[in-house]
């Protein structure tokens, strides 16, 4: 498996970044000052940090899409406008409006209405319908549904099913809003359009917008649901402060500045940190309605963009793409976001010129955060809030527990469960639901009377309060009495040649114990999983993974299906597992003692589902 040693973070290694560093203290230090602010009884959140921006540069870009600007005091009236419009029909603190817009500036502007009225925002997932849809608008019980003209057929769908007042089913036009006052668009029939009422309402701030406090909630932000229907969880204002000040003011924008943002804003990497990293800089944020490889730096270019968000396998795409004119000297240099793989992390930061890469790490509902403010490669990064890695029994799929009752803390260098310590200054909000919030809490971890949230995430320990992130718990499977990691052993396979990308999973063979690797990956063009290839495929796995965690069983498929935040989806790879009656891709087997592949047919499945093969 791949070595930590070479990624330990050692003293030596914290003295070369001091130079660095020393230019960061200025603006490190104001972003300490709003991290550690624990006042519950002041104004604060997602508009105290607004009205600082605009009162700073009224006149600066805040906003960049397609062919429109907005300054920051634009933004601010049509926000406000939006604000009294809420308050107009009847909302008060405390009351939730769903959301449901692709990327434009409307959906910033209607949270912005919700910070400014005390009112919660719940950001519904774009790439929802049905059953899933329904489920999202009802949980959070809303006054009011915004849906733009991009997903009227999503919701015409299901309208009937939705929970709210008669007359509160809004429609927003596909189109600019702030600029076009009047509709050019039909509403659907019974749909009330919601950009000209905006338009009536005064642009003075309401006096509401100062009663927004730290526990106040500004967000729903709805959680993938891979293990079940989403959850919605509550993001409030004491946690934007939060982004705001260590991704704000570590990223270190300024008015000259533009963060390109390609990723979903139902996503927290895209409406907390990427906008808070905007607002802490008196800087542009440009959007994108969807992410487009073809179209990255080309918008780069347009945007004159010096950084951009990124999640998932966003910067894996990019790389596959062959080279055109626009990335050459192209303006960025600093990155911001999550799960850039080790395996890239160079090649990606070499190919495109790349300064920075300010990884971080902080899960919607978690309460503890992550971030590569030292800028080195290969890390999470540094977390100044109380956590600890604690061994995990990846067999009983829980921590391991002494004889007293109490966890067990790993060493440097090993590998454990992320657990976040709950307390004053790093509280868990939890979800709308308690017994959910109440799961994800464990008791009594290292004391009696503790109490941590469970991240579900196993990292490894590489020094000086820096994680390097290894797998989520339920990925990480045992295989011939050996733990596997799926995101170590997918980073090896991505750098096979002719590999395009690869998902890892484990799946269950009758009669034996723990569960046998498989593969599901893409070649490039103009590759065959022809003989010769799969002895060059071998030989490379060979030569970087323990036989254990060499792919029992490999999934060729044309695409790699994702979700909408760009996250590999393995539950449906997991249902099909290597039964060739579910599914017309072609599947293999590495048969005990061969040194190829086998195609796996009905008669092979059941074969090796008799036992007729000792794994």
């Amino acid at each position: 498996m791949i070595t930590p040693h070479q990624d330990m973070i050692t003293l030596p290694k914290m003295l070369a970044k001091a130079p660095s560093m020393i230019k960061k203290i200025p603006k490190l230090y104001r972003g300490i000052k709003f991290i550690t602010d624990n006042r519950t009884d002041v104004h604060t959140g997602l508009g105290f940090t607004f009205a600082k921006a605009v009162k700073a540069n009224p006149n600066a870009t805040a906003i960049k899409f397609e062919d429109m600007q907005l300054t920051y005091k634009q933004f601010d009236e049509w926000s406000n406008q939006f604000a009294n419009y809420l308050l107009n029909k009847g909302l008060k603190k405390g009351n939730v409006f769903s959301v449901a817009l692709e990327n434009r500036p409307e959906l910033l502007c209607a949270c912005m209405a919700a910070a400014k009225t005390g009112t919660i925002a719940a950001l519904i997932n774009t790439s929802q319908s049905g059953k899933v849809l329904i489920h999202s608008i009802n949980l959070v019980k809303p006054k009011l549904v915004i849906v733009g003209a991009e997903m009227t057929d999503a919701f015409q769908q299901i309208r009937a099913e939705i929970d709210i007042p008669e007359g509160s089913y809004l429609w927003w036009e596909d189109k600019d809003t702030y600029h076009n006052q009047q509709d050019t668009d039909q509403a659907p029939q019974g749909l009330n359009s919601l950009g000209p009422l905006i338009h009536e309402q005064s642009k003075v701030i309401p006096a509401t917008s100062k009663n927004a406090y730290a526990k106040d909630g500004l967000l729903y932000i709805f959680t993938s649901g891979t293990t079940g229907l989403p959850k919605a969880v509550v993001f409030n204002h004491s946690r934007w402060m939060k982004a705001y000040g260590v991704f704000g003011h570590t990223l270190n924008l300024t008015d000259q500045d533009t963060i390109y943002v390609p990723l979903p804003l139902y996503h927290g990497t895209g409406i907390i940190v990427c906008w808070s990293s905007a607002i802490a800089g008196n800087s542009a944020i440009a959007l994108r309605r969807k992410f487009s490889a073809t179209n990255f730096w080309q918008d780069i270019h347009k945007f004159n963009a010096t950084s951009f968000g990124y999640v998932g396998e966003l910067c894996r795409y990019l790389l596959d793409t062959p080279p055109d004119q626009f990335e050459k000297d192209n303006p960025v240099t600093k990155m911001i976001g999550n799960g850039l793989r080790t395996s890239i992390w160079k090649e990606f930061k070499d190919r495109f010129g790349i300064e920075e890469v300010l990884e971080v790490y902080a899960a919607s509902e978690g309460n503890i955060g992550f971030s590569n403010i030292f800028n080195f490669d290969n890390t999470v990064g540094f977390c100044p809030l109380p956590y600890k890695l604690v061994a995990y029994d990846q067999e009983a799929d829980e921590p391991v527990r002494n004889k007293d009752g109490f966890m067990q803390q790993v060493k440097l260098g090993e590998v454990g469960l992320l657990l976040g310590e709950i307390t004053p200054k790093a509280p868990f909000e939890g979800y709308t639901d308690p017994e959910k919030t109440k799961s994800k809490i464990f008791d009594d971890v290292l004391v009696k009377g503790d109490s941590y949230f469970n991240t579900g995430d196993l990292m490894r320990d590489i020094g000086f309060r820096h994680c390097q992130f290894v797998d989520r718990v339920g990925d990480t499977f045992r295989w011939r009495g050996e733990n596997v990691s799926t995101t170590e052993v997918e980073n090896i396979i991505a750098e096979c040649e002719g590999v395009g990308e690869a998902i890892v999973y484990g799946v269950e063979i009758k009669g034996t114990n723990g569960r046998a690797g498989m593969a599901a990956i893409t070649l490039h063009d103009g590759i065959n999983f022809d003989d010769t290839y799969q002895k060059s495929l071998l030989t490379e796995l060979t030569r970087h993974l323990p036989t254990y965690a060499i792919p029992v069983f490999i999934r060729l498929q044309d695409s790699l299906e994702t979700t909408g935040t760009f996250k590999y989806s393995k539950n449906k790879l997991k249902e099909v597992g290597f039964d060739s009656s579910k599914t017309d891709d072609k599947l293999w087997v590495l048969l005990p003692k061969d040194e190829q592949f086998t195609l796996v047919d009905d008669a092979e499945y059941h074969r090796i589902q008799s036992n007729e093969y000792r794994f």
